[in-house]
């Protein structure tokens, strides 16, 4: 059954740059067939040179900022959601040979999703599951070991950190379930997206997994709902698609993401 449900985003980032810098930014919520963008405007001041272009596997958009001294850049948007909810656990994995060109690159490790080194705790954990019931069971067992605590999270820590920590932030339980996911051989990607059941309240992350020949998202932290998810852009893990990446030095200023579930 699908959902439909209409969000509003408005997000506000405000950095100082020490030298003139470029930075490539992505922060604007994807129109595609699950969400629809009704309004959205993004504004810079001081005027700089900006270029958008198509984000990983042609979801959303990133754009390049060449700023002077000051990054600051306000975002709003109006989003209308309309993914059918579904059950992953009844869903299938596609025989390797079915999966298209676009899709094989998820089966691969990545600078934060080492999967090779969990082939043998993926048999003996998840080996009498098959499928999404497979995914399901992953991400209950992410979601019932883990703590979230940003204290756990460094900006470079791997899944297989985490893993050994057994906490992080939203970005670590995505990278777990995508890890393990790889290893049992079911595609699997990061997704940035907005929430408004996440708390606090800031950009999260999740992850997607092809099942039944179509990408689906999953949450392991347990905050949102796939059917409420609002994607920003995709890739093989966050190095692929953060928010905000900078080519110079970067002083945080001020921060801020609302988002608000609306009456439809």
């Amino acid at each position: 059954m699908e959902a439909l449900i209409e969000i509003a985003v408005d997000t506000y980032l405000r950095y100082a740059t020490q030298t003139r810098s470029d930075l490539l930014l992505q922060v604007e919520a994807t129109s595609d067939a699950d969400q629809t963008c009704l309004t959205s405007k993004i504004a810079v001041q001081g005027d700089p040179r900006t270029r958008a272009l198509p984000g990983d596997d042609g979801v959303g958009q990133r754009r390049w900022i060449r700023a002077d001294d000051m990054l600051d850049c306000h975002y709003a948007a109006h989003i209308r959601v309309h993914r059918a909810a579904t059950v992953i656990g009844t869903l299938r994995a596609s025989p390797f040979t079915d999966l298209p060109a676009d899709v094989v690159p998820y089966l691969m490790p990545s600078r934060f999703c080492h999967s090779e080194q969990f082939d043998d705790f993926v048999r003996g954990q998840f080996g009498e599951h098959a499928s999404g019931a497979m995914i399901g069971s992953m991400t209950d067992w992410i979601y019932s070991n883990f703590r979230y605590d940003p204290a756990a999270s460094p900006p470079g820590a791997t899944a297989t950190e985490s893993f050994h920590a057994l906490a992080g932030v939203c970005r670590d339980y995505a990278h777990m379930l995508i890890t393990l996911s790889r290893a049992a051989g079911v595609p699997a990607r990061f997704v940035s997206a907005y929430g408004h059941t996440v708390r606090p309240q800031d950009f999260h992350a999740v992850a997607e997994v092809w099942l039944d020949d179509a990408w689906r998202l999953v949450d392991a932290t347990g905050m949102t709902q796939a059917s409420e998810i609002v994607r920003i852009g995709v890739g093989r893990d966050a190095a692929d698609v953060s928010f905000l990446t900078s080519y110079g030095p970067l002083t945080l200023l001020e921060q801020n993401v609302s988002v608000r579930l609306l009456d439809c």
